[in-house]
């Protein structure tokens, strides 16, 4: 029986693991103090199995990902604030505001300024097709500019090294290794079920979906960048898990290449303490879904 794909995300000076009904949240709150935090974590597709159907599914699971990758930075921020003893925890509500802000900004700069964009070269390219294929080099352009802009912050640059972390840890749980910061050290920081390459396919399977549409007028335009979104998440989606399940093949290899080289942005090269935390996560996963125990 193959393994069950394990994965997680970098947090506030932590990683958030994810398994099949659990995950947990390792959090460095000081130098000599690791918490952890475990979570019952269920879909609604188990109650409505046509949510299971493909493309669908993706859609709902990237939703799922999102309510609970807020939970677990909102965790991580925290306990990182109380471990320094200063300012006051986040509610829920400040960050689902912060979160809600953040995915109409994303929509607006990623979706919205490029078909606007565009649309104002219209008279230079009257083709449909070169139309949308404008707005999709536009929309790449923003998007790695953005990448580019943030990984020069320092406290990103953090995160950034947990992503790593989370990389070779799973990296070291799939050969079938033991999880220590010694076997870990060796495997790459990238990783082809990645969310980085998740939203660079969706940027490029968005030029092929909304080229179907033809020529519509500007309002249409816009609106349909909205309303198709939930399609090319999904479709993005299966693209991604297929990508992880034949990393062998050799066409899906290359298909692949592009998202794995962009994650050379969002990952860096983690320190041995941030490895620690990562294991620590994943173990917690394993502990509770599978019975082992832990190594560290």
């Amino acid at each position: 029986m193959s393994r069950f794909p394990y994965g997680g995300q970098a947090v506030i000076e932590g990683v958030m693991m994810r398994g099949r009904k659990n995950l947990a949240i390792a959090v460095r709150r000081a130098p000599n103090d690791i918490v952890l935090e475990t979570q019952m974590i269920s879909s609604i597709a188990e109650r409505y199995p046509f949510l299971k159907w493909p493309v669908l599914r993706g859609f709902i699971a990237l939703v799922e990902a999102m309510v609970i990758g807020v939970r677990a930075l909102t965790y991580s921020a925290n306990q990182v604030v109380e471990g320094e003893g200063q300012g006051e925890s986040i509610g829920p509500w400040e960050m689902a505001f912060t979160v809600a802000f953040s995915l109409g900004m994303g929509i607006g700069l990623f979706f919205l300024l490029p078909a606007g964009l565009a649309h104002l070269l219209e008279r230079y390219a009257t083709n449909a097709a070169w139309q949308n294929l404008i707005e999709g080099i536009f929309r790449i352009t923003i998007f790695l500019a953005y990448v580019v802009g943030i990984s020069f912050l320092k406290d990103i640059q953090r995160v950034f090294q947990y992503h790593g972390a989370e990389h070779k840890v799973i990296h070291t749980y799939e050969a079938g290794e033991a999880l220590t910061v010694e076997n870990a050290r060796k495997f790459s920081t990238l990783h082809p079920r990645c969310g980085t390459s998740f939203l660079l396919v969706v940027m490029v399977i968005s030029i092929l979906v909304f080229s179907l549409l033809g020529k519509t007028t500007i309002w249409i335009r816009l609106l349909s960048r909205i309303v198709l979104l939930p399609v090319v998440a999904g479709l993005s989606y299966e693209f991604i898990k297929a990508a992880g399940r034949h990393q062998n093949n050799p066409v899906m290899h290359i298909l692949s290449l592009p998202g794995m080289w962009l994650q050379k942005l969002t990952t860096r090269e983690p320190d041995d303490e941030q490895l620690e935390v990562a294991i620590r996560a994943l173990n917690k996963v394993l502990e509770t879904e599978e019975g082992v125990e832990s190594i560290n």
